[in-house]
């Protein structure tokens, strides 16, 4: 058994640094006559900041034998190295009666003297217990964290705030200073909260505003100009999902600046346009998801939004609601008896299926309470059913509610929960094969499905063709984000 005696260790050190014996370095801090001498020791410094080893390396022995640095760093304080000779000599550092601005001048400092052990803590502390400042001081601590190297986490911080209010940043004065690194770094989240088009937008006006003599007209632009367009983005552009453009955003958004693209991508973009199902050698990327979810995309989400609050045509900014994970299949269970359990009293939910299969995106909202204790149809006039576009479906289809008493069907004994005769699920999902589609009814306007897979008759048999298991399903409570 090994033994270990840490504390004591730290102290005697400590202890070396108030009484410096055979000490063989000074350091000095500040300027006359407000300036302070620490006596060091070369070995200690030299084995826990890379920093020192390279000036004691450079350093010459004065004729007393001593070493004497100077830190170039005004920012570096008196008080701010107490902390720091401290941290090196003992491995101890008391951050609780100090202000988070000095908290983070020290982080700074730190950094530049490479304590790595230090700079993490000091990072993961003001991330952990002191978030509100953070966001307090956004602009110039975000601009700092690219502007220095090792501040990874506050960066992942910031950025987790921009993935889910881009606006943030996006139609901030600051975005156009922002650093290539910074840009890169946002529009390569696969949980950015915004619709490609947008994301391109935005881009592209990042790339003109480094570019100050580009002509405002772009009927005015020349091969030139759009080659220099291509220079400053070429490493931004990968991240870019081209595939997951609509239509209109290729015509209206891409078209207009191909020629910054690979003449081969460009080509590839047209043709999964005109030919949808045709193999093409462009890398594509996945398509950028909400979090907690692996099935709905960030279009589809603004596009249900905009169904909810009934705006046409759907949105195309930044989502202003928050999409709270209530429950899913390969974590809770596919059961409709748990579902209702999970579920129980909650309104305002949307429930996505992945069909096993087919790869059809099938759900519906319900502004009801969940009641797992009530049997039959409940009256209202705001659910929908809908299936949502993927990559053998064009265009999205929405199903309102047509017959507000048959709106939303509840009936947790028997294993049973429809939106009318349009979307109705039975048993467990998974397994059961019995959640169908029928093909008439009066309750939603429209069927979500191909006439090939709906039901003709009522509560069909797993041998129908109509009937359905689900690979996965995810039931989401939608909410007015404040976060």
């Amino acid at each position: 058994m090994t033994a270990k005696f840490f504390d004591r260790l730290s102290n005697d050190l400590a202890q070396l640094l108030e009484d410096p014996t055979d000490y063989n370095v000074s350091i000095e801090i500040g300027e006359a006559p407000n300036n302070q001498i620490f006596k060091v020791h070369s070995y200690i410094l030299q084995s826990r900041s890379p920093y020192f080893k390279n000036k004691f390396n450079e350093t010459p022995f004065n004729d007393d034998h001593i070493k004497v640095l100077t830190i170039p760093n005004p920012n570096i304080s008196i008080k701010l190295f107490n902390v720091i000779i401290k941290y090196i000599y003992g491995g101890i550092i008391s951050l609780e009666k100090l202000e988070n601005s000095i908290i983070f001048d020290l982080l700074i400092a730190s950094n530049e003297l490479e304590l790595d052990e230090l700079v993490k803590h000091l990072q993961t502390y003001l991330v952990d217990n002191h978030a509100s400042w953070l966001r307090l001081k956004f602009a110039q601590i975000y601009r700092t964290s690219y502007q220095v190297k090792n501040l990874e986490i506050i960066q992942e911080f910031y950025n987790d705030i921009i993935a889910k209010h881009p606006s943030t940043i996006f139609e901030s004065e600051n975005f156009y200073s922002l650093s290539k690194d910074a840009l890169i770094s946002i529009i390569k989240r696969d949980d950015l909260q915004l619709v490609e088009g947008k994301i391109w937008e935005y881009v592209i006006k990042w790339g003109k505003a480094k570019n100050s003599t580009l002509p405002t007209n772009l009927d005015e632009w020349t091969s030139d100009n759009f080659l220099t367009l291509k220079e400053t983005l070429k490493e931004c552009l990968p991240y870019i999902r081209y595939f997951n453009f609509s239509n209109e955003d290729v015509i209206e958004r891409i078209f207009p600046y191909q020629q910054i693209l690979e003449p081969k991508l460009f080509l590839d973009i047209n043709s999964k346009i005109m030919t949808p199902n045709k193999p093409i050698s462009s890398k594509i990327l996945p398509a950028r998801t909400i979090p907690d979810s692996n099935i709905l995309t960030i279009e589809h989400s603004l596009e249900i939004l905009s169904w909810i609050d009934r705006q046409e045509p759907y949105y195309t900014g930044n989502i202003q609601c928050k999409f709270e994970l209530l429950a899913k299949g390969s974590r809770d269970g596919f059961d409709l008896k748990d579902i209702y359990n999970i579920c129980d009293k909650v309104s305002n939910t949307i429930i996505v299926l992945k069909v096993e299969g087919t790869g059809e995106i099938l759900g519906g909202f319900n502004p009801l309470q969940w009641n797992k204790e009530i049997k039959g149809r409940n009256r209202t006039g705001d659910s929908f059913a809908f299936s949502l576009k993927t990559s053998n479906l064009k265009n999205s289809i929405l199903s309102r509610v047509k017959n507000k008493d048959y709106g939303i069907g509840y009936n947790s004994s028997v294993s049973w929960f429809s939106f009318g005769h349009t979307l109705v699920l039975r048993h467990n999902l998974k397994t059961s094969k019995l959640c169908y589609c029928r093909i008439n009814g009066e309750s939603y306007d429209k069927p979500i499905r191909s006439a090939e897979f709906l039901s003709l008759d009522h509560e069909p048999s797993s041998s129908n063709k109509s009937t359905f298991n689900v690979e996965e399903y995810e039931i989401f409570k939608v909410l007015k984000r404040n976060d």
